[in-house]
């Protein structure tokens, strides 16, 4: 997010908040003059809100002169002009406030852009629609998942919104150039990153799985048995928080590039829709160490198998792994009862 951030500053949130919270509104006014003079400066310094001054006077200007901002500078008040004045925020881009709410408005348009564009490509040309004929397809399944994916995002942006703070805020190990750590490092990260998130991953999601927190924390994100790509953000808002826990513990441990650290972000999010398409594609080469779409389908018929999230390590070490297999494919039910069917418009005709 703190390379998001940037740009998003320098191209879009820099004249936004200089609207929303204009340095105007916090000059201090000495006579009814146009001219605008600093008061004494001190770590307790205010400053009138402009009462009148031409076009600085507002009722908005008047009301924004009472939320927290930093104390301005000399500098910040030097013979300013009014132009100058109400084209600049009195919210400096490291002010915490600006950077929290910024970051609370990029994660939740980010994430509904993922989640509507992903899961739509996903649903639209790689899930089997012939799926939501099985029995336990429920009705108007993909509106619920949609709406348990939607009521979840406000409260999982304000979960992880701290971490993203800290971020942005330097605490944590994301660094900007590769000559800082090497070639051989930034690749070497990748799949430090992918083991080190699916290892944790795998054991949330495993306690999730216990009867002391299954019903109320994870049974919402097992209600979809049959589950489409936009189940994959359809969680308790909590279960959604925690499992996402080491994708931001990484980078207050160990370096990343910032670059591939927004990357890996979006690589994530598309993998998760993915793993929700209750695609049942076995005998391939990787099947036994990439954890896929065929896995996550059994981990969502069978529960307690399957628990990783990219790889089949973790499951198979911890005897929770689960083979996929042809004669397990929710597909062969969904035909039985169209043969049965089949069978049974014959004999009426007969």
């Amino acid at each position: 997010m703190d390379l998001a951030l940037d740009i998003l500053d320098e191209y879009v949130l820099d004249a936004v908040w200089a609207k929303v919270v204009p340095a105007s509104a916090f000059a201090h006014t000495v006579n009814a003059s146009s001219s605008i003079h600093k008061a004494p400066l001190n770590a307790t310094t205010a400053y009138i809100p402009v009462a009148a001054v031409g076009s600085v006077s507002s009722t908005w200007s008047h009301l924004v002169s009472y939320l927290p901002h930093p104390p301005l500078t000399a500098q910040d008040l030097a013979e300013p002009t009014l132009s100058t004045l109400s084209s600049t925020s009195a919210w400096p881009r490291d002010y915490m406030l600006r950077q929290a709410l910024s970051l609370g408005a990029i994660t939740m348009v980010g994430i509904f852009v993922l989640y509507f564009s992903f899961a739509y490509f996903a649903y639209t040309f790689i899930f089997n629609h012939e799926m939501m004929k099985h029995p336990r397809f429920l009705k108007n399944q993909v509106r619920k998942e949609i709406m348990c994916s939607m009521k979840a995002f406000p409260t999982m942006t304000l979960l992880t919104l701290p971490w993203f703070v800290a971020e942005v805020r330097g605490h944590s190990f994301l660094y900007e150039n590769v000559s800082d750590y090497g070639w051989t490092y930034l690749v070497f990260s990748v799949m430090f990153y992918l083991l080190f998130t699916d290892y944790g991953i795998y054991w949330i999601h495993r306690w999730e799985h216990h009867p002391i927190c299954y019903k109320w924390l994870h049974k919402p994100h097992h209600k979809w048995i049959i589950p489409s790509p936009w189940a994959s953000h359809a969680f308790h808002p909590l279960d959604g928080y925690l499992q996402s826990i080491p994708y931001h513990l990484f980078i207050f441990l160990f370096p990343l590039h910032k670059t591939l650290y927004l990357v890996l972000f979006v690589l994530i999010n598309f993998w998760t829709i993915l793993i929700h398409d209750s695609d049942m594609i076995t005998d391939h080469p990787l099947e036994k160490i990439i954890n896929g779409p065929a896995h996550h389908t059994l981990h969502h018929l069978y529960f307690t198998v399957n628990y990783g999230q990219y790889f089949t390590f973790a499951d198979r070490y911890y005897d929770s792994y689960r083979q996929p297999a042809k004669e397990l494919d929710p597909m062969l039910e969904i035909k039985a009862i169209e043969e049965a069917k089949r069978k049974a418009a014959l004999g009426k005709k007969e």
